[in-house]
C-alpha cells in the first residue's frame, strides 16, 4: 500500500518499543504513526525512501524518523541475509522535561531535526550498532537508560544528514488518516473472512466505482490486491507459528487451497510449504 496509518499497540509500560528482525522484505509497507522511529539496518544495500527522500544506503543505515512522516520500509525487496532493529519512541516521550531540562538539551534538538529526518554517517553507526541490536535484552528501567545513551551519542554526531530542506508535513490532513485509519482496522477485524468491496466503499462514504479510483489513487493497487497482501502477510505468522498450509489459508480469509498457493508464490516467489521449510531450517 503506498500510504497507511500504522496503528502501533498501546505502550502500556515503555515509553518506547524495539523491533527487533520484524523482515518484511516482502512487503511494500509505505506508512507513517504518531511515534518517532529509529530504524538501524545492517548487512546489505538497499532503497531509502522516507518523505520526499529516495536514495541508496550501502552496508547499513540509521536514520532518525520525525513523528507522523510517511516512509518505506527499509528492508523492502531485499533477498539477503541483513539484521534490522526499529525503535519506535511515543510522540509525547519524557514529556516537558525533554524540551526543560538542561541535561537533555542536545536530545530535544535531536528530536527537532528529526522533522527533517536524520541519517548518521559510519562512525556514528558503529558506535551504537551492537548497543541497539542488544537493546531488548535489557530489563526496561536499563533499556530506558540506554536508548537516553544512545540518543545522547547520535545527537553529539557531527557529521549527519538532513534528508530534506524542510520540515516534513504529512500530506494527508487527520480526515483523511482517519478514514485510512477505518480502513485499516477494518481489514485487520475481517481479513479472516470474504470482503465485498461495497462494504469498504460505505465504511468510506463512497460508491463503490468512486472507492475503487480512490483505493488506486492512495495506494497504486486495487483493493484485492491490497488485501491479499495483508492476508500473505498474516499467512507468514501462522505457517511460522506451526499451523500447517490448509489451515492458514482457510483462517486467512482464502476461498480456496489453489488460490492461496497462486497468490502466496506471486507474491513471494515460494509456496506457502516452501516458504514454511526455509525459515523453519534457519
Amino acid at each position: 500500500m503506498k500510504i497507511r496509518f500504522e496503528e502501533l499497540k498501546p505502550f502500556t509500560d515503555s515509553s518506547f518499543h524495539v523491533m527487533v528482525n520484524p523482515k518484511m522484505s516482502d512487503l511494500f509497507f509505505w506508512h507513517f504513526h504518531p511515534e518517532f522511529e529509529l530504524v538501524f539496518i545492517e548487512g546489505v544495500n538497499g532503497t531509502r525512501h522516507v518523505g520526499r527522500h529516495i536514495s541508496r544506503y550501502e552496508e547499513s543505515d540509521l536514520v532518525f524518523i520525525g513523528s507522523n512522516i510517511p516512509h518505506l520500509n527499509f528492508d523492502y525487496g531485499i533477498k539477503t541475509d541483513y539484521d534490522v532493529i526499529v525503535v519506535h519512541i511515543s510522540q509525547d516521550f519524557l514529556g516537558s522535561a525533554l524540551a526543560n531540562t538542561p541535561e537533555l538539551s542536545s536530545i530535544s534538538q535531536l528530536f527537532e531535526k528529526s522533522k527533517f529526518c536524520v541519517a548518521f554517517d559510519s562512525e556514528t553507526k558503529q558506535k551504537v550498532a551492537n548497543r541497539l541490536k542488544n537493546l531488548y535484552l535489557l530489563p526496561h528501567f536499563e533499556q530506558f537508560l540506554e536508548i537516553l545513551s544512545v540518543f545522547k551519542d547520535l545527537a553529539s554526531a557531527t557529521n549527519i544528514e538532513l534528508l530534506h530542506t524542510h520540515p516534513v508535513e504529512n500530506q494527508y490532513n487527520k480526515r483523511e488518516r482517519e478514514r485510512l485509519k477505518r480502513l485499516y482496522r477494518f481489514i485487520d477485524e475481517n481479513f479472516q473472512r470474504k470482503i465485498e468491496i461495497d462494504e469498504v466503499a460505505s465504511l468510506s462514504n463512497l460508491s463503490h466505482a468512486a472507492f475503487c479510483r480512490y483505493f488506486k489513487k492512495r495506494t497504486l493497487l486495487t483493493f484485492t490486491e491490497f488485501l491479499n497482501l495483508y492476508r500473505v502477510s498474516q499467512a507468514k505468522r501462522l505457517l511460522l507459528s506451526d499451523k500447517n498450509v490448509t489451515e492458514t489459508c482457510f483462517e486467512c480469509g482464502f476461498e480456496s487451497l489453489s488460490y492461496f498457493n497462486r497468490t502466496f508464490k506471486k507474491i513471494t516467489n515460494e509456496n506457502p510449504l516452501a516458504f514454511k521449510k526455509r525459515y523453519l531450517e534457519k
